[in-house]
């Protein structure tokens, strides 16, 4: 039986995002193909190895279109001719692309993540183009209620909402677990590290929430001198809060670390805090249950409702508020039994939500979209008609296809 041949384009190739694509090949239930923009944005650090790659992959270059310098997959669209096409929709190439795949992919969908405001600037146009983007495609996949909400407020029926698991790789994080009592001593003496020490994973950006947690750890360290911060990242405010942790006792910055060696670094931490302001998901509040930890996470985090159950394997706390977080932080510092008993349910929590389900799941969502109709309403009409527009006004015979990152055979023996 031929297999439906599914195009999955997004940003860029993210661990998870390889990870994921590689189970689902290893499944070998349908015809894979990812599409990336670049290799990786600016403020990411993390290493990219098409060499461990088991998928057909492609970087689409970027092109001229009406003037406007483009990653828009117009040949490659023309060329593969997607049964489903899996899209992002949040950046001009992505809402004109997906609009013009009407010409060739059978099904148009998008993955969709919950946003907030402290990250996403809302003017009157994107808002609307949001509404005409979901009235004309035919699905999305969603990690839980909160992006299903989001898709429903932009005019997409419950229906053609189809959760898939946002996974990690359950068994890499257990191995924190593993580290010996006395090797944790040594690495965590060797770093400067004692007591009970909170751990955070992620960019040096404000817009996780650091002010906070620098703050929150500057409350508790006027009464615990039995305490450490682990900052664990890169990125763009770096420098700044170096300078706001300078006399500080007990936090260290490690830089940035890369995916191989981060167990290491949950296993000489007891308590994860995840002080975001408006992360889509923020899967590190899954790696540090996984690896044994209690979390300590904002509401403003994707479905933490869902993910993080309240007083069971740890904390959420209101975005921004030092007060409330520096609590938390005391609760748990001064009670080793509590954190033991939050460590004991972490495991339970996360251990179904491997790669192997998120693949299960994406092949469930694809079979839905296969088996219901396309969509059929003014939007789909109208962004057809655009679709044929952009065919007709762009000439394509200037347009190459971009050429795969690996060479076929090497995908085939994989």
């Amino acid at each position: 039986m031929k297999k439906t041949r599914v195009v999955y384009w997004n940003n860029m190739p993210s661990p998870y995002v390889v990870e994921r694509f590689n189970a689902l090949v290893r499944r070998g239930n349908i015809e894979l193909e990812a599409w990336f923009n670049v290799e990786r944005e600016p403020d990411r650090s993390w290493k990219v190895d098409a060499a461990t790659w088991l998928f057909k992959a492609r970087y689409i270059p970027q092109r001229t279109v009406f003037g406007v310098p483009l990653h828009l997959p117009l040949a490659e669209l023309r060329e593969v001719q997607p049964d489903v096409l899996v899209s992002l929709y949040y950046e001009p190439a992505f809402a004109l692309g997906s609009t013009a795949a009407r010409t060739w992919a059978s099904r148009i969908t998008y993955r969709v993540l919950p946003n907030y405001d402290t990250w996403s600037e809302r003017t009157w146009w994107r808002e609307l183009s949001k509404h005409f983007l979901f009235r004309a495609i035919d699905g999305a996949k969603v990690p839980g209620p909160d992006g299903a909400a989001l898709a429903q407020k932009y005019g997409l029926p419950a229906d053609r909402i189809h959760a898939v698991t946002q996974s990690i790789n359950v068994a890499h994080y257990q191995r924190a677990r593993q580290l010996s009592p006395q090797s944790r001593e040594e690495r965590r003496t060797q770093l400067g590290l004692k007591g009970c020490v909170f751990v955070y994973v992620g960019r040096l950006w404000s817009g996780k929430g650091l002010d906070y947690l620098l703050e929150a750890y500057r409350t508790l360290s006027t009464k615990r001198d039995d305490i450490s911060l682990l900052l664990v990242g890169d990125g763009q405010d770096d420098a700044r809060y170096h300078a706001e942790a300078r006399d500080l006792p007990g936090v260290v910055f490690t830089g940035f670390i890369q995916g191989d060696e981060l167990p290491e670094y949950y296993a000489l931490s007891d308590v994860m805090v995840f002080p975001t302001l408006g992360d889509p998901h923020g899967l590190v509040v899954e790696e540090a249950m996984a690896a044994g930890l209690p979390v300590i996470c904002t509401q403003s985090a994707g479905d933490i409702q869902t993910r993080l159950p309240e007083n069971q394997a740890g904390y959420i706390v209101p975005p921004a508020d030092a007060v409330t977080l520096a609590a938390r932080m005391e609760q748990l510092a001064a009670d080793p039994a509590l954190r033991a008993q939050f460590a004991a349910q972490t495991l339970s929590i996360v251990a179904a939500q491997d790669h192997d389900a998120y693949a299960r799941d994406f092949e469930a969502f694809i079979d839905q979209i296969q088996s219901t109709p396309t969509r059929r309403t003014f939007a789909s009409y109208t962004a057809r008609a655009l679709s044929g527009m952009l065919r007709l006004g762009i000439s394509q015979s200037t347009w190459e296809s971009a050429p795969y990152v690996q060479p076929m055979a090497d995908y085939a023996s994989s």
